[in-house]
């Protein structure tokens, strides 16, 4: 559950819980692939993003920059790079970005030597300007504003976009109000359109089978990354491009996170797993709690009670509903029960929820405080778990959206601490 650079942190998490043989890093020693020959790729009708798709968001984006007064937004690589052009790019010290005029076609601005390659994956018609090693690229954006007449206009910079982009921009161009490009970026991609929401449903179905195909496997004795082991091979071959895998067995469930120690599967212990994919580049997130053998009567209720929690979350899920309202609801369930108060332990410690899509986290949270009303589009993730430390944890999580009828899961809880696949 990172706040951000969602792939980096998680694959920190899994190697927090042991299970680095599996991230295909330089050195690192792999297990034996496990066989998982009775499964079949079930993303084969996977529909990519297209080109109508990209021209409508860019549409979408230019009428929120007109409301806002924006004259252009300016998105360095990563996931909103992707979203409105389809350029897959790296961030390095070699500028790359694109610039989104309030009217007419976007203008790349790339290194000259990287424009065949930036070009390979442009999926939208667009101006590209290039800069050489000994310019300033900086000053290539600042000509497209220029020629585009909007160097006196607001520029809109995309959140994660870097400090050296906006002190150039103020320097260059005093007089140009430099202003955040949330109201427009934020406002595309948190509506996500029927592709976008097909393919979320692809990557959560993937991840629901590898679940399936991995829990009649797990064995006493198994580590963490013996599970983790399975549930990647499992992932791939069915389709899916792995994200996490994290597996906390026992004590260590009631960390979040997940601790260093060493962990194995036993007897009347908890396994929590917290396990997602893409498809397409859209993600899906979804955590499942059990008991290896037989659970105590602990253990049960405080899995009903998570389990009542995701539902608390899903009826206090309506539109027009601050986000935050969720968590508030959850929170005030448990805290009837005796659990927190607030983030306090036994409890709750984190948010009800998180945005979900391109990337695993995205805004708005489902967290005290949020006032964002929901909306038709709106994905979230709900996993209110509850956590004792020097005991175990319970994390139930699944995702859904928001419809014009209210909120429909893209995989349903599970309903029972015995049969936690569903």
């Amino acid at each position: 559950m990172p706040v951000t650079a969602p792939t980096f942190n998680r694959r920190v998490l899994i190697a927090a819980a042991g299970a680095l043989p599996l991230l295909g890093l330089p050195g690192i020693l792999h297990a034996a692939d496990p066989d998982v020959s009775d499964l079949r790729d079930i993303t084969t009708g996977a529909q990519p993003i297209g080109p109508e798709e990209r021209k409508a968001r860019i549409a979408r984006a230019q009428a929120l920059m007109k409301a806002s007064g924006i004259g252009a937004v300016l998105i360095e690589p990563g996931s909103s790079l992707i979203y409105f052009t389809g350029v897959r790019w790296s961030r390095s010290e070699r500028l790359t970005c694109v610039v989104i005029p309030v009217e007419g076609e976007p203008c790349i601005v790339t290194p000259f030597f990287e424009e065949p390659s930036v070009r390979e994956s442009l999926g939208i018609a667009a101006e590209v300007r290039v800069w050489q090693e000994d310019e300033d690229p900086l000053k290539v954006v600042i000509g497209f504003l220029k020629d585009r007449r909007l160097a006196e206009k607001p520029v809109g910079i995309e959140e994660t976009s870097r400090y050296f982009i906006v002190d150039g921009l103020q320097k260059a161009l005093p007089t140009t109000r430099i202003v955040s490009a949330n109201p427009v970026v934020r406002g595309c991609r948190m509506i996500k359109t029927s592709p976008e929401l097909a393919l979320m449903q692809l990557a959560t179905d993937v991840t629901i089978a590898a679940y399936r195909w991995t829990y009649p496997r797990i064995r006493e004795g198994m580590s963490n990354g013996d599970i983790a082991a399975l549930m990647t091979a499992a992932t791939r071959k069915l389709g899916g491009a792995v994200e996490f895998n994290l597996i906390l067995l026992g004590g260590a469930a009631a960390y979040p996170h997940g601790t260093r120690k060493q962990q194995r599967v036993t007897p009347g212990e908890v396994v929590l797993m917290d396990c997602g994919c893409t498809v397409q580049g859209y993600q899906s997130d979804v955590s499942r709690s059990f008991v290896f053998g037989r659970a105590s009567a602990e253990q049960r209720k405080v899995w009903e009670v998570v389990a009542h929690g995701q539902q608390v979350a899903f009826e206090a899920a309506r539109l027009g509903t601050p986000a935050g309202a969720v968590d508030d609801a959850v929170r005030g369930y448990y805290t009837s029960l005796g659990y927190g108060p607030d983030y306090k332990l036994p409890g709750l410690s984190h948010r009800t929820g998180h945005g979900i899509g391109m990337d695993g986290h995205e805004p708005v949270n489902l967290v005290r405080g949020e006032r964002t009303p929901l909306a038709s589009g709106m994905c979230f993730s709900s996993e209110p778990g509850i956590y004792i430390p020097g005991s175990f944890g319970v994390r139930l999580e699944d995702c859904f959206h928001m419809t014009e009828a209210g909120p429909k899961w893209f995989s349903e809880p599970p309903k029972s601490i015995d049969q936690p696949m569903g």
